[in-house]
């Protein structure tokens, strides 16, 4: 920052702060006010944002000690100096200023001779730590706290078997960059990930901000998630479900398990795979198999023969019966 600005701003005044504020309250004021104006806070905003700026500027020196120390020397050697010059009586610029203190007034149309006396640099080099006059006082220092960068929002279609198995897929957020994320195994439709770091940059060195990345999952056509577990439904034969048998069911991205099918089993029971279900640090579900009895629609005549005999051979018994008198209860 040239020392010229020094003069022209009154960061105390920008800040709305007294000369002798303390270090405490200063930094107090300036994070109240820069959460105030930050562009974040005021989108297409263009005063805020140069508000933001002039505090941003005020706190970088005023939060230093000696920056600030340095400061408030120039601005007491420009009180009272820097509206006249050479008893012209007009406003003199920064060089009027030195000039008048030294007893040495810039030549017309020239610049001052501050290597004529050997003071100058002297001074210079303590007030602003041998760097030269003019020299830059640096970014902004952040003693306030840097703010985080902004979250960004996505959303992604995943595959059944990726939601549950997790997989690391690449991803287009709207106004960011490609990149590739990680996702957990066992999310599901509906589910909002928060993945730290993934958003977009601070504008003042802080962290970045996260990607808030909503999943949307594709239905499997033969497994449904039920929480943590899986349901698929199991056809089996009449003889099968009459007088058992051992059968095969599919896992998901595995290998099929065998079950046993114990005689005389109806349509709706559930037959349980520990677990083959989904997994996540909360725990691990199981595979449920929905035994249907699958009844033929076509039927030779020979076995329509013998499956008359065997309801001929059956006890003569209504399964509805019961139902049917509880109905009306």
């Amino acid at each position: 920052m040239a020392s010229q600005d020094w003069f022209d701003k009154d960061f105390y005044k920008v800040l709305g702060v007294s000369k002798d504020v303390s270090e405490a309250e200063l930094k107090k004021t300036y994070r109240k006010l820069a959460r105030q104006y930050h562009p974040d806070s005021n989108p297409g905003d263009a005063k805020s944002e140069s508000k933001f700026k002039e505090i941003s500027e005020a706190h970088s020196v005023l939060a230093d000690p000696e920056t600030r120390k340095e400061y408030d020397q120039i601005r007491a050697m420009g009180s009272g100096a820097r509206f006249t010059a050479g008893g012209g009586g007009q406003p003199g610029g920064f060089e009027d200023v030195f000039g008048g203190m030294f007893n040495q007034g810039a030549p017309r149309g020239g610049r001052a001779g501050f290597q004529s006396n050997p003071g100058f640099e002297d001074l210079l080099g303590g007030m602003f730590g041998g760097g030269g006059f003019g020299q830059s006082t640096g970014g902004f220092r952040g003693a306030g706290g840097p703010l985080k960068g902004r979250d960004l929002v996505a959303s992604t279609t995943l595959d059944f078997i990726t939601a549950i198995q997790g997989d690391t897929i690449s991803l287009q957020p709207s106004g960011g960059k490609p990149m590739k994320v990680k996702i957990p195994a066992g999310v599901s439709d509906g589910q909002k990930i928060r993945l730290k770091g993934k958003g977009e940059a601070s504008i003042d060195g802080g962290e970045a901000g996260d990607l808030v990345l909503e999943v949307s999952v594709r239905k499997h056509p033969v497994f449904e998630r039920d929480g943590l577990n899986l349901r698929v439904d199991v056809p089996v034969t009449f003889v099968e479900a009459t007088l058992g048998a051992t059968i095969e069911v599919p896992t998901l991205g595995g290998d099929p398990v065998r079950l046993r099918v114990a005689p005389g089993t109806p349509s709706g029971r559930i037959l349980r795979v520990k677990g083959r279900g989904v997994s996540t640090p909360k725990g691990t579900g199981d595979l449920l198999a929905n035994v249907q009895v699958a009844v033929p629609s076509h039927l030779p005549a020979d076995a329509r023969t013998a499956l008359e005999a065997f309801a001929a051979a059956m006890p003569d018994e209504n399964p509805r019966t019961e139902m049917i008198s509880r109905a009306n209860l």
